[in-house]
């Protein structure tokens, strides 16, 4: 993977070379300004190949913007406050789309345009590309959560992910009845939220219940069964030392190294792990045989019976709303975003596609053997909440969540309630 990704970024960037060099268009061929997070050279390459297939049509220049999503944000909001032209395509974070949506930042998707990326996309991704029931922004890249486990340690637990869904419950006693620990996210960052989101959504409920509604007339989902449920399952895995002695400040990558020691047992997280892990086993850090002990499924269930709500993310592509090349630049999307691109992409860069046909790749099959069940979490993932005041919907969870040990299910839904709705009526700050 990590050979694979290295020659698609020096691909990438001698074709963008060649682009920019003699064999560029003319002078009078749109150019579009692609500004892109940070990947593997993977876009990049995107951007030259549409280029090569517009003929003409348009050129994609790559802008790659700081690593940090909300730095993303930051950008790209004060930008397109400001009215820059000079925006023409976006990667971006789903949790971002709804604010710049609302803001009216994002020209309108062309209806021809949004029937033709919307063809066989997995609902999660579909759910996460739009806002207003619209589809504002082209589903590219869709992120979710499997549940990883040592195949050893279900089977002494008497489990079988694989061919039965397990719940939080079932994976919670298995890791204290072996004295292991669980691979999750308790840090006071973004991945936090993407936790305590996941467990609510899958308890059947949402964070914020009236997504377009004003800031001040926002109604907040915490206070609920699903709410308690979450806060229970948290704060059983904080006091009972579940999550291990880093929790507070466990990440992804974190949580990985916790899972491939000894401790570990089940973990949630990213398909990028699987790369990693391989990788790890071709330096020689990891055995072989502890590659062979990884197992992996859908996110577990909060309620046994009821199918989980895996996290969402990943990233779509949105048109800046004064762009100068509108057309052209939607184009150019639905070129980025074709199958055998996003099965592509998947293959060099690991990042899942947001099209289901993309999966049933060759190369894709190969590289990723549990294609199919990160196909399955993606048609049943639910996205952060849906809100043009995200960023202090989130900040406020985690202002009241954390650390995992303090939650109690009888006091933090009310505590968090109470002290996010202050905040998006002015009368807090953050």
């Amino acid at each position: 993977m990590r050979r694979r990704s290295r020659a698609i970024a020096g691909t990438a960037v001698l074709a963008l070379g060649v682009g920019l060099g003699a064999c560029a268009p003319a002078d009078d061929t749109p150019v579009l300004t692609w500004y892109t997070n940070p990947d593997a050279g993977g876009q990049a390459a995107l951007a030259q190949q549409c280029t090569d297939a517009a003929g003409g049509a348009y050129r994609i220049e790559v802008s790659v913007l700081p690593r940090e999503a909300s730095a993303q944000r930051e950008q790209l909001a004060r930008r397109l406050a400001a009215a820059d032209s000079s925006i023409d395509l976006m990667s971006l974070d789903p949790p971002f789309i709804p604010e710049l949506a609302n803001a009216g930042f994002l020209a309108p998707v062309p209806d021809d345009v949004a029937e033709q990326v919307s063809e066989g996309v997995a609902a999660g991704a579909l759910q996460g590309a739009s806002w207003g029931d619209e589809l504002v922004t082209v589903p590219f890249w869709a992120n979710t959560q499997l549940l990883w486990y040592k195949k050893s340690v279900a089977e002494t637990a008497g489990l079988d992910p694989a061919t039965t869904p397990v719940t939080w419950d079932q994976v919670m006693d298995a890791a204290r009845d072996q004295d292991l620990t669980l691979g999750v996210q308790g840090i006071k960052a973004e991945a936090y939220t993407v936790w305590i989101n996941a467990l609510i959504e899958s308890a059947g409920g949402h964070v914020v219940e009236t997504p377009e509604a004003p800031a001040d007339e926002v109604e907040l989902g915490l206070e609920s069964d699903a709410g308690r449920e979450a806060a229970r399952i948290i704060s059983e895995i904080g006091q009972d030392r579940l999550g291990g002695a880093g929790l507070p400040t466990q990440d992804e990558n974190a949580s990985l190294s916790q899972f491939q020691g000894d401790s570990g047992s089940f973990m949630v997280n990213w398909p990028f792990v699987w790369p990693a892990m391989q990788a790890a086993v071709e330096d020689g850090t990891l055995d072989q045989a502890f590659l062979d002990d990884v197992g992996w499924a859908v996110y577990p269930q909060v309620v046994e019976g009821t199918d989980a709500a895996p996290p969402y993310g990943g990233i779509n592509l949105g048109v800046g709303a004064y762009s100068e090349h509108v057309d052209e630049a939607y184009q150019a999307a639905a070129c980025i975003v074709a199958p055998e691109n996003q099965a592509a992409y998947f293959v060099s860069d690991g990042n899942p596609p947001a099209s289901t046909v993309a999966y049933d790749d060759p190369e894709v099959q190969d590289t990723f053997p549990m294609a199919d069940v990160i196909r399955q979490s993606l048609e049943q993932a639910a996205p952060r909440p849906q809100t043009p005041y995200y960023n202090e919907v989130s900040q406020g969870l985690q202002e009241t969540w954390h650390p995992p040990v303090s939650v109690d299910p009888d006091s933090t839904p009310q505590e968090s309630t109470d002290f996010i709705t202050a905040v998006l009526r002015g009368e807090r700050l953050l």
